[in-house]
């Protein structure tokens, strides 16, 4: 499977409590459920008005179907090709 960072235009996702992301979290596991073994949720940064998930998927149209059923918006997807961190420079 590929890595994709996901963007996602959610106004003010910021400010929402535990409990309405504890919701969203159960939302889009159902819907991860429904898609099967082709698309995972890694994990989720929330920031004012945006979430940025990473997801693991077979292609992009696994996560627009991930984003129909689950009522959140895929705003941007895009594939990451490399990681790099502070270790990199030690080849």
């Amino acid at each position: 499977m590929r890595k994709y960072v996901i963007e996602r235009d959610i106004p003010e996702v910021g400010t929402l409590e535990r409990e309405q992301l504890a919701a969203a979290a159960a939302k889009s596991n159902e819907a991860l459920a429904e898609l099967g073994t082709d698309i995972q949720w890694v994990n989720s940064y929330v920031a004012g008005d945006k979430t940025f998930c990473i997801y693991l998927a077979k292609d992009e149209d696994i996560i627009n179907k991930h984003a129909e059923i689950s009522g959140f918006p895929a705003t941007k997807i895009t594939e990451v090709r490399k990681i790099i961190d502070p270790t990199t420079e030690r080849g």
